[in-house]
């Protein structure tokens, strides 16, 4: 009997999966708010009904996107904040990171950036409610860095904001440029420069805050 359920169980969590995936791919060239549930069940193979087993409707189920897109970031915007030897090679390591994260998911991250301000509100209240607490999260690492010495709690949780805002920033700008019809390379390279140039400018001003 626990076999039996074992099964069912898996094939219910694949077939959810299957939506996700589909949603996402549909995702690539419209927003979420002109998503039909018929068009996701369609590509999945699925009776629409069978929709209603995995989620209530489909601003739901952009929220659980929400939660597997930035579950893929979250590794990512906690490395690029961890010390490094000087500020140089913390915004190298960084661009690098984003870079390899847009790489190995740009469905995600163009995912992420339309519906940051979309027209579907559960989807961005999780988004924001989701970077409010990697904002967290990279405050107390920040509070860990031997240069935060002496800040407060509000300037560290302000600095976060600004680190986690230029990552989605930067990672949307390596996304058009992976798309545009120019010279990729050339696009990527001009993205780099600019990243380094505004993560300089935030580490600059880190460093003569308390002055």
């Amino acid at each position: 009997m626990s076999h039996t359920l074992g099964i069912r169980q898996a094939q219910k969590q694949k077939t959810r999966q299957a939506l996700l995936d589909a949603a996402l791919g549909l995702l690539e060239e419209q927003s979420l708010s002109s998503l039909g549930l018929r068009e996701v069940t369609r590509a999945v193979g699925v009776a629409p009904t069978a929709f209603y087993r995995h989620f209530r409707s489909i601003p739901d189920l952009g929220v659980a996107l929400v939660e597997e897109a930035l579950g893929s970031l979250h590794p990512m915007i906690r490395t690029t904040v961890t010390s490094a030897d000087n500020s140089e090679e913390r915004i190298a390591r960084a661009i690098e990171l984003i870079a390899g994260h847009v790489d190995a998911y740009p469905s995600h991250v163009r995912f992420i950036a339309r519906e940051r301000h979309g027209g579907v509100q559960p989807v961005r209240e999780a988004i924001r409610d989701q970077l409010a607490r990697f904002a967290e999260e990279v405050r107390d690492e920040l509070a860990k860095d031997p240069q935060s010495a002496g800040w407060g709690d509000d300037d560290l949780l302000m600095l976060a904001h600004l680190y986690v805002d230029q990552m989605l920033i930067t990672a949307s700008l390596f996304l058009e440029a992976g798309e545009g019809t120019r010279g990729a390379a050339g696009d990527r390279e001009r993205v780099e420069h600019v990243a380094s140039r505004q993560m300089r400018l935030i580490s600059i001003g880190r460093r003569h805050w308390l002055d």
